[in-house]
């Protein structure tokens, strides 16, 4: 019996803690070293940390550093369309969770996507020789130590190993994080936080945080939002063991009004899905608001309109709801009119421009136009903007 059960000879809610302990190893292993780290470089990892993560991540997924980090970036470049890796917005909810691993395999053999987006990945001795071209290897190994150590029911604990990464990250994340949930900022995107708290999937649970800020090393961002992934950084950083580079910006306000140049241009790109989320609070809603009150028949039609009038801009609305919604404006210029200067604001860091004296000018014109419309929410926002300081990073 004692080769039955391996050289630990565990009970039963110890074979259950240990295998939960190993997955979340592998979750916080692929949230900070090859997502936050590897693929977006928002944090710096000494070698004894980035090489622990390496090995772990070879002996429990097989996932290969260069393929990981060319699809993520991949997908985060052509989010939501037909080239998109994962979209369940393209591909349906359904085949994400279930193929979501076929998806990836798709892509991760396509030479010209690891050329483009897998630029600066390891390509160490190590990596030539071992983690790439024996992949497969790596959980090999894992299987017999399982079998080792936690005897016949090791099988079982390296089988729900395996199947815990494809289901996390290929159906939570990359599936419902891109259809269900709360959204903080309208990014461009489908891309939405699961649940305020990221534990199960080490942060990943906050994805339109992400999408907002994809270069932060830290997920969360308002009070009752929890990032574990972020919370071993730190662990790390005192140890350190690792240097984050950059967090989520907080929007910085000058105590006096100040002329328009180019570091106020570069406070507004840097902030852009904050200020969006003000303007739609301070400019919008008010007027919003009033009219519900006044038009309270269509009372429903104008709840769905807030909706639309907060997303990020009127190319991801859909052709219906598009003409839904002039039909409603309509009925309010006021409304008409703020939403327009909205998507004026957006047109600024948006369009492509010969230089940044330009993108000056325009903010100065939108600023002067919007303090000569008569409406006074938009006035407010107007002498805000020219207020915006640097982004502290």
């Amino acid at each position: 019996m004692t080769y039955f059960y391996g050289l630990l000879n565990l009970s039963l809610w110890q074979y259950i803690v240990v295998t939960l302990v190993l997955i979340h190893i592998t979750v916080i292993s692929i949230t900070i070293y090859l997502h936050r780290a590897s693929a977006h470089r928002a944090l710096d990892l000494h070698p004894i940390a980035a090489h622990f993560f390496r090995f772990w991540l070879w002996l429990a997924t097989a996932a290969i550093t260069k393929e990981w980090v060319a699809i993520h970036r991949k997908h985060h470049a052509t989010c939501e369309t037909a080239e998109d890796p994962h979209s369940p917005q393209i591909y349906g909810l359904k085949k994400v969770l279930t193929q979501g691993y076929e998806l990836y395999r798709i892509e991760g053999n396509k030479p010209e996507t690891l050329e483009r987006y897998g630029q600066g990945t390891p390509d160490d001795w190590i990596e030539r020789h071992i983690y790439t071209p024996h992949s497969s290897l790596g959980i090999g190994i894992l299987f017999v130590l399982d079998l080792v150590l936690f005897g016949v029911p090791g099988i079982t604990v390296w089988a729900v190993q395996m199947m815990a990464m494809p289901g996390l990250a290929a159906g939570l994340i990359n599936g419902v994080g891109h259809y269900f949930g709360y959204r903080n900022f309208e990014t461009p995107d489908a891309a939405t936080n699961i649940f305020p708290w990221g534990i199960l999937a080490g942060g990943e649970e906050l994805h339109n945080n992400h999408h907002a800020f994809a270069a932060s090393a830290k997920l969360s961002l308002r009070r009752f939002e929890f990032d574990i992934g972020w919370m071993y950084i730190r662990i790390l950083q005192l140890l350190g063991l690792a240097k984050p580079k950059r967090v989520i910006p907080k929007v910085e306000w000058v105590s006096q009004q100040k002329d328009i140049d180019v570091l106020t241009i570069k406070a507004l790109v840097t902030h852009r899905f904050q200020l969006l989320k003000q303007y739609g609070e301070t400019v919008i809603q008010p007027i919003l608001k009033k009219q519900m009150n006044k038009d309270k028949q269509h009372r429903k039609l104008w709840r769905q309109a807030q909706i639309w009038l907060n997303r990020n801009d009127d190319r991801s609305i859909d052709a219906n709801s598009r003409k839904s919604m002039q039909a409603l404006l309509a009925t309010c210029s006021e409304l008409d009119l703020v939403y327009q200067y909205k998507l004026r604001l957006q047109s600024i860091w948006t369009k492509a421009v010969s230089n940044n004296a330009e993108l000056v000018q325009q903010l100065k014109q939108w600023c002067i136009d919007a303090e000569k419309a008569g409406i006074q929410t938009l006035q407010q926002f107007s002498l805000k903007l020219a207020k915006l300081g640097v982004a502290n990073e």
